[in-house]
């Protein structure tokens, strides 16, 4: 695959680039302790111009994985009934976008865009096209890629939270069994919202044969859809909308004694900065620390996640053997490593600042969820905004965290 082979060429040129990267480093730390400080700030320049080559690098090579993977696969002589109706339905929804429904002599079934009121129209989307939707959102929202999703065909969603609590006790083989004491559960209601997005076109781009309206439309409205929610997820009030992590309480105290719901954080020691490094000090020690907050059984899944200003800070560390402790992209579908554990970019994230929580380190599809009613919906509108034809386009979704041991926070304070 020519795909394939251009994402090898990228890797290996993305792992060159970092090499160079690491020895501008190595050249910035020395000028440093000769007490040279503009040479070193030239060099941090010329790591900056490095890292800048190995993030381009990166999202060409997410986008050929993305490519490999959302490449229709070759369906078997059982799956002939299922593609013939897919390409009818998309067939009819093409027409739907490009005429309208008086030019259509096709029904499609009419699907309500508000449960409260039947009289709103709309059609549901082409699966094939929800899933093109579905697939750019992962790539400009990685919340959702790394978090439970959860289908649902109603806005009245509980998640129930086992908390634990069973009491347990020694006995002889003849003594009395007294009762214990019962789990406790907790009752999660992620909080929902319709998320929507209004592109338009003319009627002269609908008409064109070249013209590919079921692209543009996935690419238009996935481009808006993503945008919001990869915010919500992170920062989101949960007022008709998801709440995202980093707006629930977040306290230092442990797991134990936490009550459910908050997320516990890990100070850097600094108000607003990395500590400082000393012979007995290393700012390698406080993401180790992070890490260490959580449970082993969270920490074979846990990724970190940060923006990229940060990723830039930490991609220069060492831990105290001299060894750098970020690894960019070294095979197809792996991801940079940070400490060994997979490291993600979210630029919803905050930047370094005083008191701010700018790295998260989760087992994430325990930690976070999200929840998708079934379907996207569209409306074509010829009439509101003439000349140009609009298309209403709506989901309804939440997100909310549902273990709040599974996420551990770095805050960037004294204490």
């Amino acid at each position: 695959m020519d795909e394939l082979k251009k994402i090898l060429a990228l890797i290996e040129a993305s792992n060159q680039a970092f090499a160079d990267f690491r020895t501008l480093n190595d050249q910035r730390l020395t000028a440093i302790e000769k007490g040279n400080p503009a040479r070193a700030d030239e060099l941090s320049e010329q790591m900056k111009k490095a890292f800048a080559v190995i993030e381009e690098q990166k999202a060409v090579i997410e986008r050929l994985e993305a490519k490999l993977t959302n490449r229709p696969r070759n369906g078997g002589q059982g799956d002939d009934a299922k593609e013939l109706a897919v390409a009818e339905h998309r067939k009819f929804f093409n027409s739907y976008i490009r005429k309208g429904i008086e030019f259509n002599k096709h029904e499609l079934e009419p699907k309500a865009l508000d449960i409260t009121n039947s009289a709103e129209g709309g059609y549901a989307v082409p699966k094939v096209i929800d899933s093109a939707i579905e697939a750019l959102v992962v790539n400009i929202s990685p919340i959702r890629s790394l978090a439970t999703i959860q289908q649902i065909s109603t806005s009245d969603f509980h998640k129930l939270v086992n908390l634990r609590g069973t009491a347990s006790g020694w006995v002889t083989e003849m003594a009395a069994r007294p009762e214990t004491t019962e789990p406790t559960l907790a009752d999660v209601v992620p909080p929902m919202g319709d998320l929507y997005a209004n592109p338009y076109a003319t009627q002269q781009m609908l008409d064109d044969v070249f013209f590919n309206a079921e692209a543009w439309l996935a690419d238009n409205v996935a481009t808006e859809f993503a945008r919001n929610e990869g915010n919500a997820f992170v920062v989101g009030n949960g007022t008709s909308k998801p709440k995202g992590f980093l707006s629930y309480t977040n306290v230092a105290t442990g797991d134990a004694t936490r009550t459910f719901g908050q997320i516990e954080y890990y100070p850097t020691g600094a108000a607003g900065a990395w500590p400082t490094v000393s012979s007995t000090v290393n700012q390698t020690d406080v993401l180790i620390a992070l890490l260490g907050k959580l449970k082993l059984a969270y920490r074979g899944n846990a990724k970190f996640l940060c923006n990229k200003n940060t990723l830039f800070t930490m991609a220069a560390f060492k831990d105290n053997t001299g060894r750098y402790i970020f690894n960019p992209i070294t095979a197809p579908g792996i991801p940079p490593t940070l400490l060994g554990y997979p490291i993600i970019e979210a630029e919803d994230m905050p930047d370094v600042a005083g008191n701010s929580f700018s790295v998260a380190v989760a087992d994430w599809k325990r930690a976070y969820l999200i929840v998708d009613r079934i379907g996207t919906r569209i409306l074509r509108d010829p009439f509101s905004a003439k000349p140009y034809i609009t298309f209403y386009t709506v989901k309804r979704l939440g997100g909310a965290v549902v273990n709040s041991e599974a996420i551990k926070l770095l805050k960037f304070s004294a204490s």
